[in-house]
């Protein structure tokens, strides 16, 4: 079968998305911020926290001086806070371990708090431009259709890699575009659930397509209900503590209407055992 490098790098130099972390001299700590946001999170709604964020530090020092409450009241409505935490821990390692510069070797991206396989090979790609595979979700449904003919991937692994490795062209410049490519293709036109295959360019070459369209078991999780879960109990302990920073808030007046007491309870408890909240003297507060 064909290779899928050529017609996606075309595809994408006349489709992909004005992105911020796609205009030339983003930066590798814009890089890595955006990468720690877009776990998780819509495009859309990364966009104006990732601005408001690196207007506010605009480098990694200027990060790990402030204090971790503020990386958390900053993270807003984002969800998974404790990426905030994370985030400002990595700050601090690169400036005290790497003179304030985000490392562009993936072995040393790999050794800063919250940075797994994805992110560290994503900051050494686009930020510095080196030859890796840099494997999402949407690349994996790519791969898995184009190449397996199946509509959706089995669990992830290291093969993936090797396999993203396999269609990555010598030129360094084109592997770091095709690497992008291939995830912009599955978030907006190879999606899960309405592939637009009319207009795919790799169609012609696709052995899903070529096979008819074989259903196949939809192996993803289903994202558990937020309304009355501990999601949603965590978040509501998290907003009121956001609005009184730097100020403590009396356990009594945290959520005191929640409809489950227990529940509550558990959700402060858990806050504080990841480090997002700190009890003292009967009152709870971000962390200093």
């Amino acid at each position: 079968m064909p290779g899928i490098a050529a017609p996606l790098i075309a595809w994408y130099r006349d489709n992909a998305r004005d992105l911020p972390w796609r205009r030339p001299g983003f930066g590798a700590w814009g890089t890595l911020v955006s990468e720690f946001m877009l776990q998780q999170t819509p495009v859309a709604r990364v966009i104006p926290h990732l601005e408001a964020w690196l207007g506010r530090w605009p480098t990694p020092t200027d990060l790990a001086a402030a204090a971790p409450a503020e990386a958390v009241t900053q993270w807003a409505n984002l969800g998974y806070p404790r990426r905030a935490l994370w985030l400002h821990r990595a700050a601090v390692e690169i400036r005290d371990r790497q003179d304030g510069v985000v490392p562009r070797d993936v072995d040393a991206l790999l050794a800063l708090t919250g940075i797994g396989d994805y992110t560290a090979r994503a900051v050494a790609v686009f930020a510095y431009g080196d030859r890796h595979p840099v494997v999402d979700t949407n690349t994996r449904r790519v791969l898995a259709r184009v190449v397996d003919g199946v509509a959706q991937p089995g669990p992830p692994g290291k093969s993936d890699l090797a396999r993203m490795t396999a269609e990555l062209p010598a030129d360094i410049g084109e592997a770091a575009i095709l690497n992008a490519a291939a995830m912009e293709l599955g978030a907006i036109v190879c999606t899960a659930r309405a592939p637009k295959c009319g207009i795919c360019p790799l169609a012609d070459r696709c052995a899903w397509r070529a096979a008819g369209y074989p259903a196949s078991e939809d192996r993803r999780r289903r994202q558990a209900k937020y309304e009355g879960s501990d999601r949603q109990a965590r978040g509501a302990v998290l907003k009121v503590l956001r609005e009184a920073a730097p100020t403590a808030v009396p356990l009594d007046d945290v959520v005191p209407d929640w409809p489950d007491p227990v529940q509550r309870d558990l959700a402060i408890d858990s806050l504080i055992a990841d480090g997002l909240a700190e009890a003292e003297d009967g009152a709870l507060l971000l962390p200093r």
